[in-house]
């Protein structure tokens, strides 16, 4: 079992720190924005009475002789009221009524932290009942928008409030427990970035507070509980109702979003029947969004204006046309189309995974995915993805296979498979695949990665693994290899590995071991 207390301690300084930082430069944005609009702070009476600190912006001249469409955007996790206060300007500029709130917990608005439960579903529509009869919006054209956290409100307020026509989700998440607890594996490092902003800048009810607890705790008998609460909160548990009130949805995230990873929005994506758009582009969470909530050229909100100025003030202006699912690639950083995401990946090529295999646990390899945030926005603005020396990996603790020297460029495009069959020694166990584009000196870049746990196993007793490796798009350059490296220890997450077990990778001959690299037709 790993010792999730001193990553939980590292991490929550740099959260409560990045939150700071962050509270304290959007709060300067109204100072630096000419404000031609009418804008007003006010206080809306939310679900059971509680006050919502909020600010509405209305566009200029608005004199009640007629109605906009109307825009509620509930704020980020840990994040003051002002962080939309750019864009709502914008937003204003073009004719919206645009109201932004704090949402409930969090800083001076009241109540505690819910996690995207009830009362804030509850609070969202109160917030669009308030705008409908105090400021001159249209009841039939409204719309929701957020990043992270306010983007989970608002997917989860469309499917339970029939009157949200539109919705861009950013940065956020369509399954709570297969973003933090992925591959029955808890995210130490995203867990902990949201418990200490939470605790820094908001009041944790009791409820999140034992589930913070119990989930580093590794408590299995409290699984299925923690199961439960996060699907509440999850709007892929109500893709059916979503469906039923036919609001057309855009998500954007970023490939290395450690904290709603990608491979979650991608499957619930394809599970929308109604107007939908998938974009997803370099760096980690909310970092591909977040010039543009200075009021900076930003692609994720010009798209995200051009969504609303279709969908909700029906202009022309060709987005519906476009091919939905739109991926910066990380290589490149050229934007590429398609017309749904099991295009992206249309070709797969095995990787075999021949041999037997048998490493240690508890020690980190030498591979990893990196730190929290700080990894993928290297990645991001430098294209300087976590590396290690694949020849200097130690086979005592990892497993390593490599493909051949590739002799033209490889194009990877959205979700390796791995498929292995493994022998523990111990009933429970973790391991973490990497895969990695590996160049001439043997030096590896980080492709992408995943982990996997399992408990309740027979020591001796072989079982399948298949795990989906978090979705990308790499270039892997002409006389590359890829390499699939598995170790068991790795600092983004918990390991449940017992002292002195041993993992063995076999390829059985009737169900033979690979990694199933997706690729861009050449």
């Amino acid at each position: 079992m790993g010792h999730p207390g001193k990553a939980l301690r590292t991490t929550a300084v740099g959260a409560v720190s990045a939150t700071l930082i962050a509270g304290s430069a959007l709060g300067a944005a109204p100072a630096a924005q000419a404000a031609p609009n009418d804008v007003r702070f006010v206080d809306i009476t939310g679900d059971g009475g509680t006050t919502l600190k909020a600010n509405v912006i209305t566009p200029a001249g608005a004199d009640g002789t007629r109605r906009y469409p109307l825009l509620v955007l509930p704020t980020s996790w840990g994040l003051p009221q002002v962080e939309y206060f750019a864009q709502a300007q914008k937003l204003a500029n073009s004719g919206y009524v645009v109201v932004s709130y704090n949402v409930r917990g969090f800083w001076q608005s009241g109540g505690e932290i819910e996690v995207a439960g009830p009362p804030d579903i509850a609070d969202a529509s109160r917030v669009i009942d308030w705008a409908l009869a105090n400021t001159p919006a249209d009841s039939a054209h409204i719309g929701m928008a957020g990043v992270s956290y306010g983007a989970g409100i608002s997917l989860l307020t469309a499917a339970h409030d029939k009157r949200v026509r539109a919705v861009a989700a950013l940065s956020g998440w369509a399954d709570l427990i297969d973003s933090i607890y992925s591959g029955r594996t808890q995210h130490v490092q995203a867990a902990a970035l949201l418990d200490g902003a939470g605790l820094v800048t908001g009041r944790q009810s009791a409820e999140l507070r034992q589930i913070f607890d119990d989930f580093y705790a590794s408590d299995l008998s409290k699984e299925q509980d923690m199961i439960k609460w996060g699907q509440k909160r999850s709007v892929a548990t109500y893709v059916n109702q979503l469906n039923k009130n036919g609001a057309a949805v855009m998500l954007a995230n970023a490939w290395g979003d450690t904290i709603f990873p990608p491979n979650q929005y991608a499957d619930f994506y394809e599970k929308l029947t109604g107007p939908k758009r998938l974009e997803f582009r370099p760096g980690d969470h909310a970092t591909a969004e977040m010039t543009g909530l200075f009021g900076l050229p930003n692609d994720v909100w010009t798209d995200t204006h051009r969504w609303f100025d279709h969908y909700l003030k029906g202009a022309d202006n060709g987005i519906n046309r476009e091919l939905p699912v739109r991926l910066k690639t990380r290589s490149t950083g050229g934007y590429e189309g398609y017309p749904d995401w099991k295009s992206v990946g249309a070709t797969n090529r095995k990787i075999a995974l021949a041999g037997t295999t048998t490493i240690r646990t508890n020690v980190n390899s030498g591979a990893d995915g990196g730190v929290v945030f700080l990894s993928s926005i290297l990645d991001q603005v430098a294209q300087l993805p976590p590396v290690a020396s694949i020849p200097l990996i130690p086979r005592l603790w990892a497993g390593v296979w490599q493909s051949e020297k590739y002799a033209t460029a490889q194009r990877v495009r959205g979700t390796a498979k791995l498929h292995t069959t493994v022998t523990p020694t111990k009933e429970s166990g973790t391991l973490v695949a990497y895969l990695y584009d590996v160049g001439p000196l043997g030096l590896g870049k980080l492709v992408s990665n995943a982990p996997y746990t399992f408990h309740g196993r027979t020591p001796g007793k072989p079982f399948t693994v298949d795990l989906e490796l978090y979705s990308t798009a790499y270039d892997v350059p002409a006389g590359h290899r890829l390499a699939l490296v598995v170790d068991t220890v790795d600092p983004l997450y918990i390991e449940h590995n017992p002292s002195g077990a041993r993992l063995t990778f076999s390829s059985p001959a009737n169900d033979p071991s690979y990694v199933s690299i997706p690729l861009r037709e050449q």
